[in-house]
């Protein structure tokens, strides 16, 4: 078996297409293991998401993620998975942001954007200008800080959760073992070039 998955050919001239959709808002266009990466200008995102949509029928936002990269300037990357469904292919639009700049908001183009944009402003502290109900959704009520920066301490902090126990709505500290809290921003495919915990059982066979 070759892949673990049914692989989606990308559909010839898909990239001479968004090139030409895109036009000068495109920064860079990447292809590879069969995906298609759009870097585009943050400025511009919402223009370029209509085009994609419009002309080069990407029609739905499957999902917003965030990218944290604390050696970066702009330090954050905000990730837009797109899907086609007359041309069963999806791309990536890829803008870059620091916690001072805000992101265009693309709720008037997909209205699910609201949920997904709220949930990267939770997670990172990227905010989005155009979404008016830019609310915390994963994290505690009062929670302070940003749990998926890299540079987010793991204790120090309480959570809130349901006792069943004592029937009742409680705080507790957060205690986060901070064992893998070094990164090297290496491919998992690549190797370390240390000795990882159970490594050892490998080499003595």
């Amino acid at each position: 078996m070759s892949s673990p998955a049914p692989l989606i050919a990308t559909p010839k001239g898909t990239v001479a297409a968004l090139k030409k959709a895109l036009g000068k808002d495109l920064i860079a266009i990447e292809e590879a293991h069969g995906e298609i990466a759009c870097h585009v200008k943050t400025d511009k995102l919402v223009g370029v998401m209509m085009q994609l949509r419009d002309t080069c029928d990407y029609q739905q936002l499957m999902e917003i993620a965030g990218v944290d990269w604390p050696d970066r300037d702009p330090r954050f990357e905000v990730v837009y998975c797109l899907l086609s469904l007359t041309k069963n292919h999806r791309i990536r639009v890829h803008v870059t942001t620091n916690e001072d700049v805000p992101v265009p908001s693309v709720t008037e183009i997909w209205p699910v954007a609201g949920w997904l944009e709220r949930e990267v402003f939770d997670m990172y502290g990227v905010t989005f200008a155009g979404n008016d109900d830019l609310r915390r959704i994963l994290t505690d009520y009062g929670f302070v800080g940003h749990p998926q920066r890299k540079d987010f301490p793991l204790t120090g902090y309480v959570e809130l959760r349901y006792s069943e126990e004592e029937k009742r709505v409680k705080y507790e500290a957060v205690e986060l073992a901070q064992d893998f809290r070094s990164f090297d921003f290496m491919s998992p495919w690549e190797g370390a070039d240390y000795v990882l915990p159970g490594d050892e059982k490998g080499a003595s066979k």
